[in-house]
């Protein structure tokens, strides 16, 4: 059974190994709520993983540490488990299914652990972890169904009470559940009037399914480049924690997500990967009842692959109104291109792209469309834009 005793035991060993993340106030993210940011992403490892993880096996007896250890994760448990496990001389094996980020696994290996691959996606690999269990005899750590492992988790809601004692509410990731049940317990036990909200992706949610139905439910599949909370099903223990201490869950679309990630990078200097940006993501899109209240948005991590970082800046991009791309019908004469630069550019954005479309069957042989990139401040600008273009008799497709 977690008790408030072993988060505040999980506090005292984790002294050593992690750090006590900053609270830091974002006023640019939101003008009707005052958010804060928890900024895990900045732990040792990138994420608050290490917590449960270190926690858990300096609990493990001296027979177990010598039989080693195995974990299953889509990289963050991982590496949090490697580095756990090589400062306190134990063995470690990882499962990561083969869609982890290439940089998630080098950086796994890097701190100690052995990496066995597996197809599919994090609940395969668990399946994998549980084989190898039997035939080594090794300890299992789990990610998130575990008390030892939420205890360390629980360990960022009191940061969070000692940082700001006055905050109304505090917004977590869910993946399994264990951050938020660890969390959600501290902050309840001691604090039971502080609401505890969960965000999930919209294309893995798993815990919101679940609690909607009132018992466990598990997808069929998951596709979300928030790896780190892709999750076929909640845990046991989690997810009654979930229950009972959780006041809502809500769901992030994937362009949510990728415009909370740019807006931090913009706004804030912070990078964070797909699972640490639902939270704020969360609270950018107005997806909770916090307006006008002081809220702590958990920044679970920010382990995001580099190749796929550029595409969410684009698609942040897009979502916030930041970049449009126009289809402009155009005669195919000389000056037409000219003047439909001039109109754009009149209004104030920058044109990044031009290409020109001849082989339509649709349009008349004598025209053609024009496809333009432009960066714009925002949506009124684009409609700004297009109003401009009508004016000067062009029409937008």
């Amino acid at each position: 059974m977690l008790t408030l005793d072993k988060i505040y035991h999980a506090a005292f060993i984790l002294k050593e190994v992690a750090r006590k993340t900053d609270l830091i106030y974002a006023p640019n993210l939101s003008s009707e709520t005052d958010i804060y940011l928890k900024t895990e992403n900045l732990q040792v490892t990138g994420s608050f993983k290490l917590r449960g993880a270190y926690y858990k096996i300096s609990q493990l007896t001296e027979e177990q540490k010598k039989a080693g250890i195995i974990a299953c994760s889509a990289g963050n448990h991982a590496q949090g488990v490697a580095l756990a496990a090589t400062r306190q001389g134990v063995k470690s094996v990882v499962c990561m299914p083969d869609s982890a980020p290439i940089s998630k696994v080098e950086s796994t290996k890097r701190l100690g652990a052995e990496v066995v691959l597996t197809k599919g996606a994090y609940d395969d690999a668990y399946m994998k972890a549980l084989e190898l269990q039997k035939e080594t005899g090794a300890t299992l750590i789990h990610p998130f169904d575990d008390d030892l492992v939420i205890a360390g988790q629980g360990t960022v809601g009191l940061e969070i009470l000692d940082e700001m004692p006055d905050i109304d509410a505090v917004i977590v990731p869910i993946g399994g559940g264990g951050l938020i049940s660890g969390v959600a317990f501290a902050i309840k036990q001691l604090r039971p009037s502080i609401k505890v909200y969960g965000v999930q992706a919209a294309n893995a949610p798993s815990m919101y399914e679940s609690r909607k139905k009132g018992e466990q439910i598990t997808l069929s599949s998951v596709s979300t480049f928030a790896d780190g909370i892709a999750v076929k099903h909640p845990g046991d223990t989690t997810f009654k924690m979930v229950q009972a201490y959780v006041d809502d869950i809500v769901t992030v679309s994937e362009d949510e997500i990728a415009a909370a990630i740019l807006a931090m990078i913009e706004k804030q200097k912070l990078v964070s990967e797909g699972a640490g940006a639902v939270a704020v993501a969360a609270a950018m899109f107005n997806k909770l009842p916090i307006k006008g209240k002081k809220v702590a948005c958990l920044v679970s991590g920010g382990n995001i692959d580099v190749n796929i970082l550029s595409r969410v800046i684009t698609r942040g991009l897009v979502t916030s109104g930041r970049m449009a791309t126009l289809l402009v019908a155009l005669d195919d004469k000389p000056g037409q291109l000219v003047r439909v630069c001039d109109t754009i550019s009149g209004c104030g954005a920058n044109i990044t792209s031009v290409r020109h479309e001849r082989s339509d069957p649709n349009m008349a042989i004598a025209s053609c469309y024009v496809r333009i990139n432009v960066e714009t401040r925002n949506f009124d600008h684009i409609e700004e834009i297009k109003a401009a273009l009508a004016n000067a008799g062009y029409r937008t497709i």
